[in-house]
This record gives C-alpha cells, sequence and structure tokens, in this order.
C-alpha cells in the first residue's frame, strides 16, 4: 500500500494542486490507516480491503478522536481509494458504504468589539517585529483571513491605495476582500520600516507601498531572517499578545476570523457578502454566524428585558 500513497500524494500535489498543509493532512490521515491494516488487521492488501476493514477502523476511533476528526480521517480515506478507482486499481470504493460521524455542533469562538480594540494595541514598540505583530492583527481582523491565506500573501497580492486584497483561499480559488484603514496604516507604517532595511536579511531594494497590484512575488510578512512567516509563528505571537488580556478564552488567529465575520453581523452587514469575504464555499457555512448573533441577542434580552424573567410573586 505505500507505493499507492506515494502516489496518491502525488496526485494531490499534481493534478490537484492542493495546498501543503492539506497534502500532509491526508498523508498522515491515510498512514494511520495503512498502520491499522498493518497491525490489527493483520496485513491485509489493497485490494482485501472491504467496507467491514474500514468500519472497523473508525471504529477503534471512537475512544480517542473527536467526531470532528473522525469525519475527516474517513474522507481522507475515501478520497484515496477514489483514487484507486480513477487509476483503475479497484472496481469500487470500500469507504464508501462507511457513514461519516455526525459533527458535534460547536459555535465559533470570537471577541468582544472592545476586546478587538484592545489586542491591536498590545504590540507596543517601533521595532520592526512590533510594527509587524500590529500590522498582522489588524489584518486578520480586518479582513477574517485563515492564517494560511496570511502567510501566504506576496507583495503582489495587496493594492493599499485601493484598499484591496488578493486572497487565494481552499481549493486554490482566489478572491478579492476590502481592507480597513487601520489595517492599511498599520502595513504602510510595517512596509517603511521594513524597506528601510531594520536588520532583515534578503532585502535588496527598498519596499514600495501604496501601489497597484504588481507581479511582485516577495512575501508580504517576513520573519526576522528574512524569510516567509510561518502559521506556527504567527499563532504563537497572537497567544502571546492575548495571555495579557483579560477576555477568559483562548484567542487563535481564526477567533480573529470569526470575530471579524461576527462583528460584520452584528452591525448589519449581508450575509452573502460576508460569505465572499470569507471565502465560505456554501452559504450554509456562513450560517453559523447568525445562530451565534441569535444566542447573543437572546442573552441580551433576557437581561435587559423586565418581562424577560419571573417577578417571583
Amino acid at each position: 500500500m505505500k507505493q499507492f500513497l506515494a502516489m496518491f500524494e502525488e496526485y494531490l500535489r499534481v493534478e490537484k494542486n492542493r495546498s501543503r498543509h492539506t497534502v500532509e493532512a491526508y498523508t498522515r490521515d491515510l498512514s494511520q490507516f495503512q498502520a491499522f491494516l498493518t497491525g490489527e488487521a493483520r496485513g491485509v492488501g489493497i485490494k482485501g480491503i472491504d467496507h467491514l476493514t474500514v468500519r472497523r477502523y473508525i471504529g477503534s476511533l471512537y475512544k480517542k478522536e473527536k467526531k470532528s476528526s473522525i469525519g475527516r480521517k474517513l474522507a481522507s480515506i475515501r478520497s484515496f481509494f477514489d483514487f484507486m478507482i480513477k487509476k483503475g486499481y479497484l472496481a469500487n470504493n470500500p469507504a464508501g458504504m462507511v457513514s461519516i460521524p455526525k459533527r458535534e455542533k460547536t459555535l465559533p469562538s470570537f471577541i468582544s468589539v472592545d476586546e478587538a480594540f484592545a489586542l491591536m494595541e498590545v504590540p507596543q514598540g517601533s521595532s520592526l517585529g512590533k510594527v509587524r505583530d500590529r500590522a498582522i492583527l489588524e489584518l486578520l481582523y480586518s479582513c477574517g483571513l485563515r492564517v494560511s491565506e496570511l502567510v501566504g500573501l506576496d507583495m503582489n497580492d495587496i493594492d493599499l491605495k485601493e484598499g484591496v486584497l488578493k486572497v487565494l483561499g481552499k481549493g486554490s480559488k482566489e478572491r478579492i476582500v476590502p481592507i480597513g484603514e487601520k489595517a492599511v496604516e498599520a502595513i504602510e507604517k510595517y512596509l517603511k520600516i521594513r524597506g528601510q532595511g531594520s536588520g532583515v536579511r534578503g532585502q535588496q531594494k527598498p519596499t514600495q507601498i501604496n501601489r497597484p497590484l504588481t507581479t511582485d512575488h516577495r512575501p508580504l510578512f517576513l520573519n526576522l531572517r528574512g524569510g516567509r512567516l510561518t502559521q506556527r509563528s504567527v499563532e504563537r505571537f497572537v497567544k502571546k499578545y492575548t495571555s495579557g488580556l483579560a477576555v477568559g478564552k483562548r484567542v487563535t488567529p481564526h477567533s480573529l476570523r470569526h470575530t471579524f465575520a461576527t462583528h460584520l453581523l452584528d452591525n448589519g452587514a449581508d450575509l452573502r457578502g460576508i460569505q465572499e469575504m470569507l471565502g465560505h464555499a456554501s452559504l450554509s457555512t456562513t450560517q453559523k454566524y447568525t445562530h451565534l448573533s441569535m444566542d447573543r441577542l437572546m442573552a441580551v434580552y433576557d437581561n435587559a428585558h423586565p418581562k424577560a424573567k419571573s417577578s417571583g410573586q
């Protein structure tokens, strides 16, 4: 099976043009399935795998995995067998008859407007790192980007004069997102300092700002060694900056994406417009924010309306 997994990985990278993160997730899921086949399934061959084998594997995951993770692993297995059918190695998909577990209904985590504004003010100072971090926080909150989308931005993806950003989202789908004034100002400040050198290696020429989209493929955000910033680095410093805020919850870059959508909806933004800015393929994915806003609205009503509670008489 190892050789087929290698072929599938190449198929994802070359033919399907999946992101590195996606390919790694598929590979990790299928390696776990292969380990199960080698161990508990006693080395069953690729053509000996049936729906009962897959079902036993999925059943073994319930004691240690969340339903969302189990569903993703099953989807990875289905995709692999679809590939095997497409290439003519198998006639049917043994994972097709195994049902995906119902996912737990969870509401997105977000922070309030005051908390978001306070977070933007945490990176203080004029050093390159602090100015960069402030620009990143402003951009995450202003545009609702996934952290993978943010670190993948190049200089040619941003037009500060027009206040727009070209984002490459899931499935290599491009979308245009407006940038708020505060985020534009923060990015301009960062690029100005970065263009002056400020100890960044590999910066060969001053960075131009306030210009239309170009063919400049340098990363928009650099680490302090001059390379492209990683997702892990962004997640790490967001955690650091929020640790001092009394928000009472774990805040991640994805929390800022949820915060972006929730605040737009609370202030009357159209759900379809939010869907486009977030890059959701389905409106049903965006509709979770309506449930979140309704829950908050009911909480406000219960706390404020004189008829919401019994008088105790």
